[in-house]
């Protein structure tokens, strides 16, 4: 069988070498759509080294820190793991910072497979990512869950609910986020080559007409939007941040963000405003100092 739970959970953790410097910082803010107006001293923080502030990385870049196909994504690399990339969507991310991430560093992630749920139409891998220092202390810890179509029907537990509905008012915040048509190909740059965010063919066998863009491209314009507009535009005052993918999102279309100020931080959503706000994020929460 293409995934052996028993066999996955129990593999020891798979650490790899992640070593990143100002450049891969800047390219990835400026695949999130960073930099726009270019003469900006607000997006300047993100793109130019040179900036009085420093260059600041947001805390979703240590997803694909190193670029390494993401963070946390080595749970393919795994015995009992064994599926077609085809048949894989991000279900969920959630991002504890344990201290911010510099601008350039050598660093170790630690990754293993924490359960495997059976979701009946199919199965769900949770894995679980330390990203340590080069003084062996946490930065990040990444919790990712990727569902696999047709892998489920083992038999094995469903798994707990991390539903996080909006609240039943009016939005604080709404913004409306235009995209490029070749974003998912700006944002491949940063190391996930899956060929579902670029090939044609491998979009339309996954059951859609044209590459869809990144969850993660998404979910890191997100929070860039709740830092820039909420504050300040310092990343190191984000101390978490969560999200589900709930449907896709296709380059060129326009994110429309909606954000509620709660107790527990910033909830969100996000839709694709070109297609009757059809869900893309949801039951996201940016947590704060």
């Amino acid at each position: 069988m293409p995934i052996d739970p028993r066999r996955a959970t129990a593999a020891p953790p798979v650490r790899t070498e992640v070593v990143w410097d100002d450049h891969a910082v800047r390219l990835y803010h400026l695949a999130l759509g960073a930099g726009v107006p270019e003469t900006d001293p607000r997006e300047l923080r993100y793109v130019y080294e040179g900036h009085p502030d420093g260059l600041r990385p947001l805390p979703t870049f240590g997803v694909v820190a190193g670029g390494t196909g993401g963070v946390g994504f080595q749970v393919f690399d795994l015995p009992g793991v064994d599926v077609d990339l085809a048949h894989v969507l991000h279900g969920g991310q959630e991002i504890t910072v344990h201290r911010p991430l510099p601008a350039a560093a050598r660093a170790t992630a630690v990754t293993r497979l924490t359960d495997v749920h059976d979701k009946g139409s199919g199965a769900v891998l949770v894995q679980e990512s330390v990203l340590l220092g080069e003084d062996g202390a946490p930065l990040l810890t990444q919790r990712n869950r990727i569902f696999v179509r047709g892998e489920g029907g083992f038999g094995g537990d469903r798994g707990p609910s991390d539903r996080l509905p909006a609240p039943a008012r009016e939005p604080d915040l709404v913004v409306e986020l235009p995209t490029l048509g070749r974003q998912a190909l700006l944002y491949r740059l940063t190391g996930d080559h899956n060929p579902l965010h670029a090939d044609p063919a491998t979009a339309r066998r996954a059951g859609y007409d044209r590459p869809i863009l990144h969850g993660l491209c998404t979910f890191g314009m997100a929070v860039k939007t709740v830092t820039d507009r909420l504050l300040d535009g310092d990343p190191t005052a984000v101390t978490g941040c969560r999200t589900r993918f709930a449907g896709v999102f296709f380059p060129g279309e326009t994110l429309r963000l909606r954000v509620w100020h709660t107790a527990g931080g910033h909830r969100l959503t996000a839709t694709a405003a070109d297609r009757d706000d059809a869900p893309v994020l949801t039951d996201a929460l940016v947590t704060t100092r």
